[in-house]
């Protein structure tokens, strides 16, 4: 059995990975998620100011320009990142003019500026908007000013600029009468100094000013922005190879996700790693602090929620913003009542990998591997297969269903009308069925989809996600979700219904939910038709004819009965309740409902579930492909090391439902878990390196020191035990705290056997302070026996003891 396990992890893992060792570089580590307010910009090194730009160059962060209330600047300061210290920066050259609302960014080892605002505010003279490019060049501190042959760009302020493939890129803006929406583009390597005009393709944003752009992945991503009546809070992508914008769309998608930041301009958008930052400016005359999200990877929306601790900077607009490492900081800006702020905030962003556990879920799903259940779906008893334990985990009706199936079936083994099942055998088709007959097979596949992953696309076949079929389909699964009992799938569906409800379709989903009686989608496309400015529309429609009589006549009833009182919420927008995948699977694991596989470690066993295991561990699934383990029993270890039974139960968690909090010492026995098992990513490899690198304390040091030599991680137990010997008074105190919590006898006599000579006077003290009169007395002993051993230094520390005296 051993033998076999081992082969099957030397085929799944690169042999020069099994030796891997954990090397951290131990130091004052930042939470997180922080936020964290950093040195003021004084006065006398630079003004407050607002409408400025803000980049990155090495550990600077370098402020240029804006304006502080009273008249425009055009200085250029500069912000140490490891010396936290803002200084001025030393210039040659012509500088640009006093400016705001202009554009910086970086090329190489220059900045470039383009742009902006100019002029004298308090005497209202000399405003005008400014096409000049500006180069500074860091490594000789000096400003160059380009000029041009050929046609330009028409002067623009707040507008948006970025750099790819060794080009300047500007976008939109505002030329002081209309806002624009052209691009232009110029090479910033060679000798040609000649701007380009740019064809856009596709759906192009409105004309705007006043928004951000980050670049990332080949296309530059444009967010919300002052658009007239336009404005709107969709996020647009540039590919800069076709020249191609394309709108991000992602409202077809029935799925957990937060919504979009709220329309707003002013605001900042800063790109790192898989994620997109918008953080501040005006939104619908309001100035919010929340930080927003926007995941690549997923193409999903969240609020970043702040550390505890943070000091979160105030809403505001107009300030500008940089990441540098893995940090992200925001400058100035204009705050409450018009005023400036010369505040810098840091933000400690995440580089964690992505959580797989949907996507492994969906893969299994898809592949069709270890299916132990078959489910007759519809009249025709369509066979769709699936895992218990999924379906268990998601819905009580179905949870009952297969308990009841279960049931049947060992009916009908023990009166032998059945053969009785090969053990854990995956390759047959499952003998244990459950019939569904009120459902229909492609709303079913929806559902069960949205099981596995908590997300389905109902335009997967008809690209319009109001076309009236695509409505209808939905309509099924809000029918289905409602029958078994999958809550926050109704909201879903009911969430998407009244985003997509038109003229083309209402009438058919009016039709559909009066005899599936759904109530509330029923009442909201009664509304919908009965409006004043759409009533007309529909009723002359070619479909308002063939509508059945009798809701003909309840369309015309409520027409002239508009005030039709309502239940609670139907006309409102309702917030989506229910549990996600996470949650659901938090309360499943560890129970032994349709566990078919005990695992082991040490002496503690925990039932678990063959389908989850195999979906998320490559170990797994190659094992349980391959064969059944003996009295289907796995030895659960790590290379050569067998965990903790608390880290055991941390993997556990992060098995089936990607949680990754866990207790410091379980951390470094799953470090190499990740890659022994065959993860998806080595997300739980990072999370544990960062717990171990920002966690280790007087308080758990000695669990560290222990988990670390039956590791064999050398430098994580060199630490462990540098910190016992400089923190030897605190882990004392705390190894007393926790013999009196646990076996008092057992743990004094472990701290009486390890006294010396050498550390008695550090023991005494600690027993001093928490009145433990027995060691005390012990140390006592030994320093009258000891006594010639101890020498004056030591004997001049103890006079601070109560006993001395």
């Amino acid at each position: 059995m051993q033998n076999i396990e081992k082969l099957i992890t030397e085929q799944l893992r690169n042999p020069n990975e099994l030796d891997i060792s954990l090397r951290m570089e131990f130091g004052p580590f930042e939470t997180v998620h922080k936020w964290k307010r950093m040195s003021e910009c004084y006065e006398f090194v630079g003004a407050r100011r607002s409408k400025h730009t803000a980049i990155a160059y090495k550990d600077a962060i370098y402020v240029f320009g804006g304006d502080n209330g009273k008249s425009m600047l055009n200085d250029l300061i500069r912000f140490d990142i490891k010396e936290k210290s803002w200084t001025k920066t030393l210039c040659m050259g012509i500088a640009p003019a006093p400016r705001y609302h202009h554009s910086a960014v970086v090329h190489r080892s220059s900045m470039f500026v383009f742009g902006g605002y100019t002029g004298d505010i308090l005497a209202n003279s000399n405003l005008t908007n400014k096409n000049d490019l500006f180069e500074y060049k860091f490594p000789t501190a000096q400003w160059i000013q380009w000029k041009f042959t050929g046609q330009e760009p028409v002067p623009r302020s707040a507008h948006g600029a970025a750099v790819y493939d060794d080009k300047l890129w500007i976008f939109a803006g505002y030329d002081g009468n209309a806002r624009l929406n052209d691009m232009w583009t110029i090479n910033l390597v060679g000798e040609n100094h000649q701007w380009e005009h740019v064809e856009q393709k596709g759906e192009c944003p409105p004309t705007c000013c006043n928004f951000p752009v980050a670049v990332a992945r080949g296309r530059m991503f444009v967010f919300s922005g002052q658009s007239g009546a336009n404005i709107t809070n969709a996020l647009f992508q540039f590919d800069f190879e076709s020249h191609t914008w394309s709108r991000v769309c992602t409202e077809h998608l029935l799925r957990s996700a937060g919504p979009a930041p709220a329309r707003r301009y002013g605001h900042v958008m800063l790109h790192h790693a898989r994620h997109l930052y918008v953080f501040g400016g005006a939104a619908d005359s309001t100035l919010p602090s929340d930080l927003h999200c926007y995941d690549l990877d997923t193409q999903m929306w969240s609020v970043v929620h702040p550390a505890a601790e943070s000091q979160i900077p105030s809403g505001r607009l107009f300030h500008a913003g940089a990441v540098v490492g893995d940090a992200m900081y925001i400058f100035g800006g204009t705050v409450d009542n018009n005023v400036r702020s010369g505040d810098l905030y840091r933000f400690q962003l995440s580089n964690y990998p992505r959580c797989t556990l949907h996507d492994d879920f969906g893969r299994i799903l898809k592949s069709q591997q270890f299916c132990d259940v078959t489910l007759l779906v519809g009249a025709d008893q369509t066979a769709v297969f699936a895992h218990q334990a999924m379906l268990a985990a998601r819905s009580q009706y179905l949870r009952a269903k297969i308990k009841e199936a279960n049931e049947e079936l060992a009916k009908r083994i023990a009166a032998g009308e059945e053969e009785p099942t090969a053990e854990c055998s995956y390759k047959a088709r499952p003998k244990l069925t459950v019939k569904l007959p009120e459902a229909t097979p492609e709303a079913f596949r929806m559902v069960l989809n949205y099981i596995y992953t908590d997300r389905i696309d109902p335009t997967e076949k008809d690209e319009d996600p109001a076309s009236p079929a695509t409505i209808l389909l939905v309509m099924e699964v809000l029918r289905l979700a409602l029958r078994l009992n999958i809550p926050r799938l109704r909201g879903l569906c009911a969430r998407y219904l009244r985003a997509n409800l038109c003229y083309s379709n209402v009438l058919q989903a009016l039709h559909a939910a009066h005899h599936a009686n759904l109530t509330c989608i029923k009442e909201y496309c009664l509304r919908f038709v009965v409006k004043d400015y759409n009533f007309t529309a529909i009723v002359m429609s070619p479909a308002f004819e063939e509508m059945e009589q009798k809701l003909m006549v309840e369309v015309i009833r409520r027409r002239h009965q508009p005030h039709h009182k309502l239940a609670p919420n139907h006309d409102q927008e309702e917030e989506v309740q229910g549990t996600t995948l996470e949650q659901d699977m938090s309360v499943f694991v560890g129970g032994a409902e349709l566990a078919d596989v005990t695992l082991r470690v040490a002496g503690a066993t925990r039932p678990a579930h063959r389908s989850i295991l195999a979906a998320r561990a490559a170990y797994f699934e190659a094992m349980f492909r391959s064969f059944s383990p003996r009295d289907n029993v796995v030895n659960v270890h790590i290379c050569n090391t067998v965990p903790s039974e608390e880290a055991f139960d941390s993997l556990l968690r992060y098995l089936y439902y990607g949680d990754t909090n866990m207790p410091t010492e379980d951390s470094l026995y799953l470090f190499q878990a990740p890659i022994y098992y065959g993860f998806t990513n080595n997300r739980l490899q990072v999370f544990c390196k960062h717990n171990l690198q920002s966690n280790v304390s007087p308080d758990n040091v000695l669990a560290i020191l222990q988990a670390a030599d039956r590791m064999s991680a050398a430098d994580i137990k060199d630490y462990a035990l540098k910190m016992i010997v400089h923190h030897f008074e605190l882990v004392s105190v705390c190894d007393m705290r926790a013999a009196r919590n646990t076996d008092k006898q057992t743990n004094k006599h472990n701290l009486q056997s390890n006294v010396s000579p050498d550390k008695v006077l550090a023991i005494l003290q600690a027993a001093d302070r928490m009145s433990a009169a027995d060691i005390k007395d012990y140390a006592l002993k030994m320093i009258v026996h000891h006594f010639e051993l101890l020498d004056k230094r030591q004997l001049r520390i103890s006079r601070s003891l109560s006993w001395w005296t």
